[in-house]
């Protein structure tokens, strides 16, 4: 059983996503006694709305949503960048993930953003805008970690037959394990 539970958000709901071999690469290389589980049902997820965000009507993703969080020591958020923000699916997960206010689910625990994106910043305004919103939500955004990777420059080929960006996303890994107290 790990001693570090790092949940990630992936914030592309595509199957062959590289935001996605990105985070499953985290979970394959994640250093000892840390383990790196991806949530998948952000795509379940309605949008969000107060109305159903009660004890009667709570959506069956969102309690697995929350559960994660809850379960979780920290948190990895993988996102690529939409016209320049953040994907829907990740700002519907922080709407979520922000309630109870001033009580959720990952209130106070370490969250780093990172992720891919096609242009030639690999999405830096998308993490930049993620790390600001989940701030307000809740989590203890940790501002020190950051990897935006431009796209064009994996060359068409998986994460991880890059050695650097292999060992970036395991340094990553290991530096948000670190900030669990």
């Amino acid at each position: 059983m790990p001693d570090i539970k790092i949940m990630a958000l992936v914030g592309s709901l595509r199957a062959a996503s590289v935001n996605r071999q990105i985070a499953e690469l985290a979970a394959d290389i994640a250093p000892d006694g840390v383990a790196v589980t991806v949530f998948d049902g952000l795509g379940e997820l309605p949008f969000y709305n107060e109305d159903i965000d009660n004890e009667a009507d709570v959506p069956a993703g969102v309690t697995a949503l929350r559960a994660a969080a809850a379960e979780a020591d920290a948190a990895l958020v993988v996102t690529p960048e939409y016209n320049g923000s953040i994907p829907a699916v990740i700002k519907n997960a922080i709407d979520w993930l922000s309630r109870p206010f001033g009580n959720s689910a990952l209130k106070g625990k370490p969250l780093a953003v990172i992720g891919g994106s096609l242009g030639r910043y690999g999405g830096v305004w998308a993490h930049d805008e993620t790390r600001k919103s989940f701030g307000i939500a809740g989590p203890r955004v940790v501002e020190a970690i950051k990897l935006s990777v431009p796209l064009a420059s994996l060359d068409g080929k998986h994460p991880r037959e890059h050695a650097e960006l292999t060992a970036n996303i395991r340094d990553v890994v290991g530096k948000l394990a670190a900030e669990v107290s």
